[in-house]
Formats: structure tokens, C-alpha cells, sequence
């Protein structure tokens, strides 16, 4: 039997066509990629992929309420569609009422071409990238350095149809690279993450540069106990905390008394005071070198612990929404449920995360005027250990710097860390200029991002780590 192939655009209109339930959101899915890895100074893989994938959501009205069905499935064919239809529409006859249900979003801006093909990336975007990691290759071998590495690019093309009328369409371009250098008797390691949209901004040269510079400083290496140090947190260091502290910060969670956000007494923070430095913590979809989604694009409703995001809002418009202003809490995440039970705006998640400060000096600078104090590198295996406050642990990995009277003097031994990213922005005693970062621990899921780095005058290192 020839199985056939459709188009997004007549997936999603087959699925609505043949949905019996009492509202219907289909999301289609197109990703292309491609990648690239080197180790030893030399390419080792490469690859190319195209995958598509389909949700449908299928909404069914009953005596006690509306009940949701959420079916996904990659590779479906033309003749699989309907299965997959009928699948949801069991799902939601078999599940309760949905506490979160809503009529279907019915007013969206125009986003995108619908009836435009998926767009796609190819090696071509390597172009530049390629001849460069030859001659970076060459210059680490002749200076006694191993590179190991991975470099990817990204287009996912989303189509949204529902039965209330929306037609929406998203194409994201989303490219990473990741260098590790190593010394030949592996004693001494640093590493660097930056986000591209297309690589043509990525210096694989000044990364490698900033590699060789630290495994210079890590030639001498001095031993420190645990304890509060000054403490500088470069962008991607303060992208991994805060990624974590906007995934914590559901404003149903904070009402009902569960995180760091819960007002004593009742409700919410909202309105408190945080950090005395100028910080203004936002997503906003139009961000220059970060643009995503003007719209929601929600797969499954999430459950009772983060129930920020809901089925029933997908095609929600989206745009700049403030989490911090000037230091103050001016927001949480809801979904238009969430928003109601809390009486706060509706403001979903959104698809980057930005903070600023109005500060000008770079992570250099901030270094060539500290005294005595630590410079991390990146942060590792971050996980929490109480709610009520954010306490977060995790480790400090490939170069933890002292620096002595404004110059990096040596490496010190990695450490594990306990702190709660909302303590460390109320103690904050100066941020940097914010730049475009990937976050090294959430990259991968979360990778639009822009920081600015942060000096923290007693980040608590509460245990010595082993390892590099």
C-alpha cells in the first residue's frame, strides 16, 4: 500500500474537516536540521534531518463540563490522520472535566504565510562556520590544545488551525554551538556556549582565543575552602538561574501559598520590591536577536504544579510583558484560568527571557575592578532543594577563576552552591551590560535568552566539588 504524504497546511485542514469533537486545535510541526561534531581537532559527524509532527487537540462538552483529549505523533501520513483525530477525541470522552477549559481563542494577528511551504535549513549555513573550525583546528594543535565540540541549526515551520478560525504560522531558526578545550593530560578544561540564529555572527577564532586564555589562568591552581565569596556571574551563569526561576514563578502556585512568590498571609508578591539595582526582567516576542512565537503554542496543559499554560489558549496573541520593573515584581505567569483564579492580567510564559539594568561594562571590566573575589564560568546540574524559597544547588564546572587586585591569578577547585536566584538579584550589587546568551544547563529547551552579567558579594560555595 502507497502511504501519501501532505502538505502542514492540508493536515491540519483534514484534521478539522474530520473532527467530530465540539472544538478542535491542530498544530503540524515541520523541523528541519543539521550538525555538526569535532573532537581532537577534527570533524567526527555530521548530519542532516527532516521530521514533521502533529498534535491534535480535541475538546468534548459533557454534563459536568468540558473535557480535553491531547493525541501527538511524528512521520503521519494522510492515512493516519484520521486515527489520530479519533484518538483524541477517546482521550477527551475518557478524561475529566477540564478545570482550565475556555472557548477557543477566535481573534489572533495574522502571523505568518499560511499557505507558504515549511522553510528549512541545509549544510549551506556551515559556509562560513566550516573552513574557519579548519584553520581554529590547526592554531590549537600548534599551541597545545585538544577541541572538542558541536554546532547545530534549527528551523521548526508551526502551523496552528482550530476550529474557531484561526490559521497561524511560525518559523523559527534556532542555531547553537558549544567548544570545549582541553589540555593534552585533560587536567585543565574550559568551555564556551553562544546562541546564532544563522551563524553568521559566531567567531569561532575569538572562541577559541577566550578557551586558550583560560587555560592559561588555570596553570596555577589554588585550593579554596568552602565559604561566601565575591562572587562575578557572567551572562550564561545568570541565564541558567533565572530560566529556572521563570519556570518556578506560576502565579497559581505563588496564590495559593507553594513559592518563593506567595505573599504571607495570601496572595502574591506582585507589587514587592526585590532588588534594589535597577533590574527589569521581561519577555517580549519583537526582542531584536531573540524573536519568537506572537503567538501561544501549547501541546498539553500543564498539570496542578505549573498550570501556567493551557490548551485552550493556543493562537493567544502574545507581546512584551514585564516581570520585573526597576526592581520591582510586576508580574507572574498565568493562562487566562490561572488569571482569573489570581486576579492577575493574563500573561503567558512566552518563548525568550531578557534582563536589564542600564548597565554599560562588560564581564572584562567588571573583572579589572574586583579586588578579591571568584569568576565563574558556567553553572552545572542545577536542581532545587526548597520551593518555598527557590533554593537552588548545583555545580560550578570547567574554570572557577580567583581574581587578585583586577587580575585572573589562578583556578580554584569547583564547588557545589546552594542559592536561590530571587535572593541573588535582591543582593546584587552590580549588572552589566546585557548580551545575547545561552544558558549551558537549559539551552537546549529554553535558548533564547540575553543577561547581563552580575556581581554577587557572598555566593555561598557550600561544598568543594571533584572534577574539572
Amino acid at each position: 500500500m502507497t502511504l501519501t504524504v501532505t502538505s502542514p497546511q492540508e493536515t491540519v485542514e483534514r484534521a478539522l474537516e474530520l473532527s467530530r469533537a465540539d472544538a478542535t486545535v491542530v498544530i503540524a510541526e515541520e523541523h528541519s536540521s543539521v550538525n555538526l561534531r569535532w573532537a581532537l581537532g577534527g570533524l567526527t559527524t555530521n548530519g542532516v534531518t527532516r521530521t514533521r509532527s502533529l498534535t491534535v487537540i480535541a475538546a468534548v462538552d459533557g454534563g459536568q463540563g468540558t473535557a480535553a483529549g491531547v493525541v501527538s505523533r511524528t512521520a503521519v501520513t494522510a492515512e493516519e490522520i484520521e486515527p489520530l483525530v479519533r484518538a483524541a477525541e477517546e482521550a477527551a470522552r475518557q478524561s475529566p472535566p477540564a478545570e482550565d477549559a475556555r472557548p477557543l481563542v477566535t481573534d489572533s494577528p495574522a502571523a505568518g504565510d499560511f499557505a507558504a511551504p515549511p522553510a528549512e535549513t541545509s549544510p549551506a549555513v556551515f559556509a562560513r562556520l566550516a573552513p574557519a573550525l579548519g584553520e581554529t583546528f590547526a592554531r590549537a594543535r600548534a599551541e597545545g590544545r585538544e577541541l572538542f565540540g558541536f554546532a547545530s541549526h534549527e528551523v521548526v515551520s508551526t502551523y496552528l488551525g482550530t476550529s474557531s478560525g484561526l490559521r497561524l504560522r511560525h518559523d523559527q531558526p534556532e542555531g547553537s554551538i558549544e567548544l570545549n578545550a582541553k589540555s593534552p593530560d585533560r587536567s585543565r578544561s574550559a568551555y564556551v556556549t553562544a546562541r546564532t540564529a544563522d551563524f553568521q555572527d559566531v567567531d569561532i577564532a575569538a572562541l577559541d582565543a577566550g578557551l586558550a586564555t583560560r587555560l592559561r589562568w588555570a596553570e596555577r591552581r589554588v585550593e579554596l575552602p568552602p565559604g561566601r565569596y565575591e562572587t562575578l556571574l557572567p551572562p550564561t551563569s545568570v541565564a541558567d538561574l533565572l530560566i529556572y526561576q521563570q519556570w518556578s514563578a506560576d502565579a497559581r502556585n505563588a496564590h495559593e501559598g507553594r513559592t518563593v512568590f506567595s505573599k504571607p498571609g495570601g496572595g502574591t508578591r506582585v507589587g514587592e520590591r526585590l532588588a534594589d539595582l535597577p533590574l527589569s526582567l521581561y519577555t517580549d516576542p519583537a526582542a531584536p536577536g531573540l524573536s519568537c512565537a506572537p503567538f501561544q503554542v501549547v501541546h498539553a496543559s500543564t498539570d496542578s504544579l505549573s498550570p501556567a499554560s493551557s490548551v485552550f489558549d493556543n493562537g493567544l496573541p502574545l507581546s512584551r510583558t514585564d516581570w520585573l520593573r526597576d526592581g520591582v515584581l510586576t508580574g507572574l505567569p498565568t493562562s487566562r484560568h490561572t488569571a482569573e483564579v489570581t486576579g492577575l492580567p493574563v500573561a503567558p510564559l512566552g518563548g525568550n527571557l531578557l534582563l536589564e539594568a542600564g548597565g554599560t561594562r562588560s564581564l572584562e571590566e567588571m573583572t579589572r575592578d574586583t579586588e578579591r573575589g571568584l569568576l565563574i564560568t558556567s553553572l552545572w546540574y542545577i536542581r532545587e532543594v526548597d520551593p518555598a524559597t527557590l533554593l537552588l544547588t548545583g555545580l560550578t564546572r570547567d574554570g572557577v577563576y580567583l581574581v587578585e587586585k583586577g587580575e585572573v591569578t589562578g583556578v580554584v577547585n569547583n564547588f557545589r552552591f546552594n542559592e536561590s536566584p530571587v535572593d541573588l538579584l535582591g543582593r546584587a550589587t552590580e549588572a552589566g551590560r546585557t548580551e545575547i546568551c545561552r544558558s549551558r544547563e537549559w539551552g537546549e529547551y529554553f535558548p533564547r535568552t540575553a543577561m547581563p552579567p552580575l556581581r554577587i558579594p557572598d555566593f555561598h560555595m557550600s561544598s568543594v566539588s571533584p572534577g574539572v
